[in-house]
């Protein structure tokens, strides 16, 4: 089949499956004319590397999965240990993640969202900390 019925075979654009030739990824068989041809077998690669992609594994990751995917002598402990490590990953990126919204709820919740210009979050964007806790005792 050429790219495009790849395309709609695969839900990836044929920009994707271009750049994935690109950097020898999935590579398409060619015709004597020179079109791309693309067996069941590169159909199943593509659609491979979009589920790992889906689930955020990075291009040089989807290359060593795919690699183990084809090695039929592959040991399963190190595809669950690519597995684990990127688990990891993810849950370093949550935490942070959870941080930065702690850190800007703060920020939210005691900007006054009024006419004057103090304000926590331009503060803490510029650097200059300010501490309205003690600006709130000296209201009281």
């Amino acid at each position: 089949m050429n790219i495009g019925d790849a395309a709609k075979a695969t839900g990836l654009s044929a920009k994707t499956i271009r750049y994935y030739e690109g950097i020898n990824l999935v590579v398409a068989d060619r015709s004597e004319n020179g079109y791309r041809n693309y067996s069941d077998a590169h159909i199943h690669k593509l659609r491979f590397v979009q589920r790992a992609r889906r689930l955020g594994f990075s291009i040089d990751v989807c290359r060593a999965l795919l690699s183990l995917y084809q090695d039929r002598n592959r040991a399963s402990a190190e595809v669950k240990s690519i597995a684990k490590k990127h688990l990891g990953e993810i849950e370093a990126k949550i935490v942070e993640l959870q941080n930065l919204q702690q850190t800007l709820s703060h920020l939210i919740d005691h900007c006054a969202g009024d006419d004057r210009p103090n304000c926590p979050i331009m503060d803490d964007l510029s650097g200059e900390f300010h501490d309205t806790s003690a600006d709130d005792r000296k209201l009281h």
